[in-house]
């Protein structure tokens, strides 16, 4: 059977990156605690990075009270749950979702997908590693709190964003999270995010308040990533079902989103494995192996 020309270009585009995939670069969202907006900070940061022209996946990881298919009003066919029961692959579940990003569902209202043990974590991290399309950036929900999934999930990414607001139970239990991360683990980079901010300054003395006590505490780099406006044009486009960053792209919020993921972007990516379990591993691992054999002689 004779092909046509577009098919053989799709063919040859695969198999270059099947035989040359490149490292993707990692960004976990994570809060400590509910209600602080992380999901709708994944979602918007998702779509603000595609629409700088990054071919970007989210993965919804809160396996068992999915929040980003409600967010977006997606209904998945599949999820999570049929890649952990093995009836299908990860490549099969993923969605088309708006703003050209690709979705990895969870399950919403399954007790046994909240708990996971860690090797059965650490089984649907390396699933990651068996695709085969193309994928410049994973944007990684996580649950609220210090669980098992939030710490496996936290620790396979290269980048950290933890989102705080102004209120003091939103900075304690971020600190927990950090403290955990780090004495337990390791992890010592962490970007911070101020949302639903008032104003700049606002957002950057609620930075102030976390950086003070892991100053005293913890042997910790925080970075500030900014902050996210309190915006109305937010729970209008929760209300839609959208994003913000879609549905009203010249909103404040959208135009600091816009911002985060260009300071995202910037972030370096590993050139090699770090030695613990991540994400796409193995593309980390070849991009070592080429740089290896690119400086021999």
């Amino acid at each position: 059977m004779r092909m046509a020309s577009g098919q053989h270009s799709k063919q040859d585009s695969g198999l270059r990156r099947a035989l040359n995939p490149h490292p993707v670069q990692v960004v976990a969202v994570t809060g400590g605690k509910g209600g602080v907006g992380k999901t709708n900070v994944s979602v918007n940061l998702a779509m603000a990075m595609s629409a700088a022209g990054k071919d970007v996946m989210l993965m919804d990881a809160d396996l068992g009270l999915a929040n980003v298919d409600v967010l977006l009003g997606l209904y998945p066919k599949h999820t999570l749950l049929d890649v952990i029961e093995g009836r299908l692959t990860l490549e099969e579940i993923i969605l088309d979702g708006p703003g050209n990003i690709k979705i990895v569902p969870a399950s919403s209202g399954f007790k046994d997908m909240a708990q996971m043990t860690p090797v059965q974590h650490a089984g649907l991290i390396r699933a990651f590693s068996e695709l085969s399309m193309n994928i410049d950036v994973l944007v990684v929900d996580t649950a609220a709190g210090i669980s098992d999934s939030v710490i496996s999930f936290t620790r396979a990414a290269q980048e950290i964003i933890v989102v705080i607001c102004d209120e003091p139970a939103s900075i304690t239990d971020a600190y927990a999270l950090i403290k955990l991360l780090n004495r337990d683990y390791g992890v010592s980079r962490f970007h911070i995010l101020s949302n639903m901010a008032r104003s700049a300054q606002e957002g950057r003395e609620v930075y102030e308040k976390i950086v003070k006590v892991t100053d005293r505490f913890l042997d910790v780099a925080l970075s500030y990533a900014g902050h996210i406006p309190y915006d109305e044009y937010v729970l209008k486009a929760i209300k839609k079902q959208r994003g913000v960053y879609e549905a009203f792209p010249r909103s404040k919020a959208s135009m600091a989103f816009k911002s985060l993921a260009d300071k995202a972007m910037k972030w370096p990516i590993p050139q090699g494995a770090g030695g613990h379990l991540e994400f796409f591993v193995e593309r980390l691992i070849h991009g070592t192996q080429q740089t290896n054999a690119e400086v021999m002689p």
